[in-house]
């Protein structure tokens, strides 16, 4: 009896397990990464530069140390795009899909791990979801690489299949990891590509699906156009998808890509607005891009993609009750509402929470890495939104930085996959909470 009692005073939490899983998915894929069938040259790779390539897979962020196309074997890039799936996907959707390969019972407790995994409003239907998304995701990346096949054949020849397949999956997941690199051409991600309307429009959509988040799709494909139907999380999230694609595009295409023709202009803002959510390729010169659209691109970041998706960051819904929370303030509202219903006030907490916990993170790394590189703060801001929104866009300061920094990114990266407020539930979940309340007294704001 007494081994059945301490047995369950020490069983993990549902966020425990998320986090576990996550960090030893990342710790077997940098030991993979180190053996000398994983580098072209044969050598053994430092442990920091494994770690740094297998966080910033798992967490489908983009950020490397070593460009991917001509540092990695093709052993080495089958690990990196396999830990890209496993994070895509989630840990614990991963491990729940053997489950039901296997024919294996899930139990309930494994059903609450894959709600909170990927942010499923309810345990009912949870395994047909999981089966969902598993045949959507599968089926869209084999379209994406379909779609892209004959464009990468034409200039790779054979080796077109696995740059096609490659940037498919990497693209879905939101990874933005690119093999297109070669030792006279490091980290070019798709800017070869700026022109291609094939490439473009494939991996945008692919960006996007991923992006939106399963539920969201799960709605779509069982409510078709009926938007009516729609749950009021799905139509938060398409219209401010839709916002926050449409107008930073609109801005690059005055402001940045004038001397472009109209059609790569068109494409290159586009392109441009859809990947720091939070994807990571890119098609133009991000430096040369003006201080502005890097602050919008910052922006771009830090917000990312949407709950339940392949896609990190504070999430579009984050940002839409923060919004209509002010819009309620302005109108004396006593409670914010969407599409006529109305928003609970723990939402709202929540969203304030991830604000703050994202800013903390993005400007703390910041400021550490700039006093400690010697290098201008704007700098480090874009590289640190890239690392906690999971995106990989870079300046290009992230391969020179140092271990210390590099550390401090992984520490971004992670957090930013698995969530701050999941650490810190998985913290002090075990810790009772007190019923008690305090008196209350008002205090002033603004």
């Amino acid at each position: 009896m007494m081994e059945e009692v301490d047995c369950r005073k020490h069983r993990l939490s549902t966020f425990q397990i998320i986090i576990l899983g996550f960090a030893g998915v990342i710790l077997l894929g940098a030991l993979l990464l180190m053996l000398p069938i994983s580098a072209a040259d044969g050598r053994v790779t430092p442990f920091n530069e494994t770690l740094f390539t297998a966080t910033s897979a798992v967490c489908v962020t983009g950020l490397v140390v070593q460009d991917t196309g001509s540092y990695w074997s093709v052993f080495g890039q089958i690990v990196i795009l396999t830990l890209i799936q496993i994070g895509g996907l989630g840990v614990v959707t991963v491990a729940a899909s053997f489950a039901l390969l296997s024919g294996r019972r899930i139990s309930l407790m494994q059903r609450s791990t894959m709600q909170d995994a990927i942010s499923a409003p309810k345990v009912g239907g949870i395994v047909r979801l999981t089966r969902f998304i598993l045949r959507g995701t599968f089926l869209i990346e084999l379209l994406g690489a379909v779609a892209m096949l004959p464009v990468f054949c034409r200039d790779y020849g054979w080796r077109g299949i696995w740059m096609a397949v490659f940037h498919s999956i990497s693209a879905f997941c939101n990874a933005g990891f690119d093999i297109l690199g070669t030792e006279s051409n490091l980290y070019p991600s798709l800017v070869g590509y700026a022109g291609s309307p094939v490439i473009n429009i494939t991996i945008m959509l692919l960006i996007v699906t991923g992006g939106i988040g399963f539920l969201t799709w799960d709605d779509i494909c069982e409510n078709k156009l009926h938007l009516h139907r729609y749950r009021m999380q799905s139509k938060v999230i398409l219209v401010t998808t839709a916002v926050l694609i449409v107008l930073p595009a609109l801005f690059f295409f005055f402001v940045d890509f004038c001397a472009l023709p109209m059609g790569n202009r068109l494409l290159a803002s586009l392109f441009q607005s859809v990947t720091p959510r939070t994807a990571g390729f890119n098609t133009v010169t991000l430096s040369a891009m003006t201080g502005v659209s890097q602050a919008v691109l910052i922006f771009l970041m830090m917000v990312g993609g949407s709950p339940g998706s392949t896609a990190g960051g504070m999430k579009t819904t984050t940002l839409a009750v923060l919004v209509a929370n002010v819009a309620s303030t302005f109108r004396q509202r006593d409670s914010l509402q969407f599409f006529g219903r109305r928003v609970d006030c723990n939402a709202i907490k929540t969203a304030a929470t991830i604000l703050t916990m994202y800013l903390a993170l993005f400007f703390g790394g910041a400021v550490f890495i700039s006093m400690y590189e010697d290098i201008p703060l704007s700098l480090c801001l874009y590289e640190t939104a890239s690392a906690v929104g999971t995106v990989g866009l870079t300046l290009g300061i992230t391969p020179q930085l140092h271990i210390p920094s590099q550390i401090v990114l992984i520490a971004l990266m992670y957090l930013g996959r698995v969530g701050g407020l999941t650490l810190v539930y998985a913290t002090f979940s075990s810790r009772k909470v007190g019923n008690a309340k305090l008196p209350q007294e008002k205090i002033t704001i603004g």
